[in-house]
This record gives C-alpha cells, sequence and structure tokens, in this order.
C-alpha cells in the first residue's frame, strides 16, 4: 500500500503527515458534532480500529496546498440534517486547519442514514 503525505510547506523543517491521520482528525471532529451518531460502541467498530480497518467512509484528496474532504455520517433521528452537516463541515474545516496548518478548500458530508434511539424495555 502506497502512504500519501501532505507537507507541511511553512518553515525550514520537512514535517510528512500521513493521509491516514489526517482522515483521522476529520472524523473525529465530526463525531464530536451534536447530532452525529458516534457508533465506535460496536463491537464490529471496535474490531476495525483495533485491526486497523477502517468502516468509515472519510476520503481526503489534494495536496499541502488545497485539500477537499469527503465524509459520510449517519445523523440521529430527529436532528435538523442540513445543520448537523454544516456543523460538520466546519469541525472539520477548523480541526484539520488548526492541527496541521492544510488550507481546506471543501468539506463535502454525505448523510448516509438516520439512526433512530433504541427504546429501553423493561
Amino acid at each position: 500500500m502506497v502512504e500519501k503525505y501532505f507537507v507541511d510547506p511553512s518553515g525550514n523543517s520537512n514535517v510528512k503527515i500521513a493521509n491516514d491521520v489526517v482522515t483521522r482528525i476529520a472524523q473525529e471532529a465530526a463525531s464530536r458534532v451534536d447530532g452525529v451518531y458516534n457508533s465506535h460502541t460496536t463491537k464490529r467498530e471496535i474490531s476495525d480500529l483495533l485491526t486497523g480497518r477502517s468502516s468509515s467512509k472519510t476520503t481526503v484528496t489534494g495536496d499541502e496546498q488545497r485539500s477537499v474532504v469527503d465524509i459520510s455520517i449517519v445523523v440521529e433521528y430527529g436532528k435538523n440534517i442540513v445543520e448537523i452537516a454544516e456543523n460538520v463541515q466546519d469541525a472539520v474545516k477548523e480541526s484539520l486547519e488548526n492541527m496541521t496548518d492544510i488550507p481546506i478548500e471543501a468539506v463535502n458530508v454525505h448523510i448516509n442514514g438516520i439512526r433512530a434511539e433504541e427504546s429501553e424495555t423493561v
């Protein structure tokens, strides 16, 4: 597997940020937005994280000059989808630019589903 790196052009040093790191920052920022269903607690998700497989659909294209993020999320039932998507765009862009200094041209949010809260039966 060929590893893609984003190189920080600022300063005299050469900093390489792996694409997987950029992707993980985007996923973490999106999962912290209110209304985004965070499924990291399921056994399958934990298994995927431990084995290095990612079931999340997040891609970052571009280079160190400008990049575009495509991220897929599941939203909680009853929440405003447009508002959540806009909040995800803002959170992902802010996190990536603050943590990596990579200018983010666009964050495209794809809604892959709606998750209803599971009711507890007694």
